[in-house]
């Protein structure tokens, strides 16, 4: 059932006893700061729900070059957040009685596909939900015939020859490891367990029974023309991602009218045959390494500020969002963006103002300064940020680059002696040093988080 449109340019829709609590002004300038003094994103919308109601506000556009701004049924992708209707599958089965949370993967694939074991210990569904399986973030053998929609060609084939010849480098249970492949190895499973695709799945097992007719993989010819434009940090428009065999990891698209009503479920703002299943994924916890984060099933949990924020988030080509809840408040938020530009201070801060939001100073505002190579060569070295993610640190005519694990290499100019700016996106460092002028540390300041990185070399 199509339902009615809400047209909004940066204003506030109806229920506002929300929006009033959490600081209007405050909310509808961060979506300004972003989409039109900075230009960091094309458009935003938030969305916000409690047992008053719901709200909405928007800024910015669906594409570029138009001035429609985004509204409550406005298509986006929203990535990872499927991970969250994944394991919400699993914990509906498991209460169905229909598998078990400790039953071993391999159980629900080919038999000729052998997947890895550690001393005996077999990757198990709630392995995968909880991001302990030992499986990296990604398949050796992901090599997209095309980068701008890189999981379309990934298919089963593809899948069980990695799984079959991958050996495990930790024990299974070890440590959190986020994958991708582990999220989406455990929507195929569950899947095949079924008998259903992943898209059918999700749509008779949470969808029909939350009513979520605007959630969906397969757009129909109406949801295509919500479709918002997906652009990338430059706002320009890139491809729409497909999925095939990782589909459970990041293929559903959604609108924030839809992911409330998924909240308000979550939170239990309203009755649903999926409540069991809701409260039991909460119940299996483990650290991440973060302080003041843990894992559960599907979500992961913010105990900060006194609050506890159960959320996830998703980013695709040229998409974000975000999705989460205050169990203790039974508040919750959603921000959906059509690009890739993170959007998760936004949520958190939208569901407890203690959280920062970053505010974004125009790129006008911005000047770069000569600072001598002597200076600059002795912020040369690698800082650690966390055990085993690192932040490299070059200089060259002038610059400094940096290169976190993994990633790709980042330009950075001088603001000043001690404070650089990113060339391409908005991340600031500034470089600390002792009484006797040795550098310490780096603080690397982004989407409102400062994250301190020692230096080790």
């Amino acid at each position: 059932m199509r339902r009615s449109r809400v047209i909004m340019i940066g204003l506030i829709a109806a229920a506002a006893g929300l929006l009033a609590a959490q600081n209007v002004e405050d909310l509808r300038s961060l979506l300004i700061n972003r989409t039109v003094e900075t230009k960091k994103a094309a458009g935003i919308i938030l969305g916000l729900v409690d047992a008053s109601g719901r709200s909405f506000t928007a800024s910015g556009a669906t594409a570029p070059g138009v001035t429609a701004a985004p509204d409550a049924d406005t298509v986006f992708e929203i990535g990872s957040i499927t991970k969250v209707f994944t394991s919400l599958v699993l914990a509906d089965m498991a209460v169905r009685g229909e598998v078990k949370l400790d039953d071993p993967v391999a159980k629900f694939l080919p038999q000729a596909v052998r997947v890895p074991k550690q001393e005996g210990r077999e990757i198990t569904l709630l392995d995968l939900s909880t991001q302990v399986s030992g499986l990296p973030r990604l398949p050796g053998n992901f090599k997209p015939a095309d980068p701008g929609n890189p999981y379309r060609d990934f298919g089963p084939a593809q899948l069980y020859d990695f799984l079959s010849g991958y050996t495990l480098t930790r024990g299974i249970g070890e440590k959190y490891e986020y994958s991708n492949l582990g999220a989406g190895l455990l929507g195929h499973a569950l899947a095949r367990k079924a008998g259903l695709s992943y898209e059918e799945l999700i749509r008779r097992r949470v969808l029909e029974p939350l009513r979520m007719d605007d959630t969906a993989i397969t757009l129909t010819e109406t949801q295509k023309g919500r479709l918002a434009t997906g652009t990338n940090p430059a706002l320009r428009p890139v491809k729409a991602w497909e999925f095939d065999a990782l589909a459970g990891a990041g293929a559903l698209r959604s609108t924030a009218s839809d992911m409330l009503a998924f909240l308000t479920a979550a939170v239990d703002l309203r009755q649903t045959p999926l409540r069991a299943a809701f409260d039991l994924m909460l119940r299996a916890r483990r650290p991440t390494g973060t302080p003041g984060l843990e894992i559960a099933m599907g979500w992961h949990i913010w105990k900060n500020y006194g609050t506890e924020i159960v959320w996830h988030n998703g980013g695709t080509g040229g998409f974000r969002s975000f999705a989460g809840f205050n169990p203790a408040k039974k508040t919750g938020a959603v921000v959906l963006s059509n690009t890739s530009f993170s959007v998760d201070d936004l949520g958190l801060h939208a569901l407890d103002p203690q959280w920062p939001a970053a505010r974004f100073k125009p790129a006008s505002e911005r000047r770069a300064v000569p600072v001598d190579e002597s200076v600059l060569q002795r912020y040369v070295g690698e800082y650690e940020l966390r055990p085993g993610f690192t932040v490299a640190v070059t200089q060259t005519g002038g610059r400094l680059y940096i290169r976190p694990t993994g990633q790709p290499l980042l330009a950075f100019q001088a603001e000043s002696p001690t404070e650089f700016f990113s060339v391409s996106g908005d991340i600031q460092i500034t470089f600390v040093r002792n009484v006797s002028g040795a550098v310490t540390h780096l603080v690397l300041h982004q989407n409102g988080f400062d994250r301190e990185a020692r230096k080790i070399k």
